[in-house]
């Protein structure tokens, strides 16, 4: 019986072709991010329980990974509860992360301080094809910058890099929480029920005005409320992103402070005036997010053609002040790092040839100075750009360069004991 072990579960092994998939991908990421002034930051993989637990994540708090305590911290006689065993976890996203890294370092840092963070990140979730327990977050911040330049800036940076990756016709789907908490208002919905009609307005996608009309009516609601509420929706219906935002504020009047629909009307304006991708910016009053930290503009990135979406951010002003005291403006935006990888995989994506890869092939039966002679020339060859292979020959050869020709590889040499061969 063999003791060699599969991954944990919901966890996987990376190949060498996704490997280089990924590093290719994380170049470009860095490059375009670098472009438009983010700058990396490296947070630890593990955070305080009380960071963790701080009702900033959501339902990504009943996901926490936790580590037991160490040494004379854990007392396992005297212990009555979970607290008492634990005091720390493996990181659920890389926000509360960089939050505490802001609430610790902001006098040395920039103002705004524009931040780029790639990094693994665990949740205890089911894992399913495509979504795992250990995975890899993009994300870039913007912190200290009140205005929709922030904004703005996420959009482009984000939509950019998906540009340079080769995704073209798909969507940022635009919205803001104070539109949605307008909007119930003017319906008529209490305001302590906002979270759960918003919870039922986020399945609009999956089932519809119609289901979302019937699950409003189950949950209690007044149906001249429910009738009143779908209707702004329906007004919208198949309206361009700044005519569907006019109709929308004209209808609600007062509900909605002025100010809301000025500044996502220039986010939107000015993010299609200077785009340089291939993308269409949607004006969404059904997107949620439904993270609890967010205040105002909220954005998602969708992607029809591959049935979902693949990132998704917005602003969230509050959050630092609750490690702080002190409030400060933030905006972030996340790429779905591996939905991408993914999608791209599926798609048969190849990796662009940035420089010729050469094959050294040696037969075993040389060394010595004849081998060192061979890897001197790989060096050279190395230091005048080109990527170079040192290897053993196989027996089978044919097979063995099929192989490498699968791996980029462009021209073989061959070096053998005896030249005659």
């Amino acid at each position: 019986m063999s003791l060699i072990k599969k991954p944990v579960t919901g966890m996987k092994d990376i190949l060498p072709a996704e490997m280089q998939l990924r590093d290719y991908v994380i170049g470009i990421i860095k490059d375009t991010y670098g472009k438009f002034g983010f700058t990396s930051i490296e947070t630890p993989a593990v955070e305080s329980l009380s960071n963790l637990n701080s009702k900033q994540g959501g339902e990504n708090e009943k996901l926490i990974f936790k580590i037991m305590k160490r040494g004379e911290k854990l007392n396992l006689e005297n212990a009555k509860e979970e607290n008492d065993l634990t005091d720390s976890g493996l990181r659920y996203d890389l926000t509360v992360p960089l939050v505490r890294f802001y609430a610790n370092h902001q006098n040395e840092l920039p103002a705004p301080f524009k931040a780029l963070q790639m990094g693994y990140v665990w949740r205890a979730d089911r894992p399913q094809k495509g979504r795992y327990r250990q995975f890899m977050q993009c994300d870039i911040d913007i912190l200290g910058e009140p205005s929709n330049l922030a904004e703005i800036e996420l959009i482009l940076a984000t939509t950019t890099t998906l540009g340079r990756l080769g995704f073209k016709g798909f969507q940022i789907r635009i919205n803001e929480r104070r539109i949605l908490k307008a909007m119930a208002a003017y319906s008529g919905f209490a305001e302590e029920s906002y979270d759960s009609v918003f919870i039922t307005l986020d399945k609009m996608d999956k089932i519809g005005l119609e289901g979302v009309a019937e699950e409003l009516e189950k949950d209690g609601f007044d149906k001249a409320g429910i009738d009143k509420y779908l209707d702004l929706f329906k007004c919208m219906q198949d309206k361009g992103a700044v005519e569907g935002l006019t109709i929308l504020s004209e209808k609600i009047g007062d509900f909605l402070e002025a100010d809301v629909k000025a500044g996502l009307e220039e986010i939107i304006t000015s993010v299609e005036a200077t785009k340089s991708a291939d993308f269409e910016i949607v004006f969404d009053p059904t997107l949620v997010r439904g993270m609890s930290y967010y205040t105002g503009t909220i954005f998602e990135i969708a992607m029809p053609q591959y049935g979902g979406s693949c990132g998704g951010g917005g602003r969230y002003d509050k959050m630092v002040g609750k490690f702080t005291g002190q409030d400060t403006p933030a905006c972030g935006f996340s790429i779905g790092f591996e939905r991408i990888i993914m999608i791209m995989m599926d798609e048969g994506f190849k990796i662009p040839s940035e420089s010729d890869k050469v094959a050294y092939l040696i037969e075993k039966g040389v060394q010595g100075e004849m081998l060192s002679d061979i890897i001197a020339q790989a060096q050279k060859a190395r230091q005048e750009g080109t990527k170079v292979l040192v290897a053993r020959m196989n027996k089978n050869k044919k097979f063995q360069k099929e192989q490498l020709i699968s791996q980029g590889y462009t021209d073989f040499k061959e070096f053998y004991k005896n030249p005659l061969n």
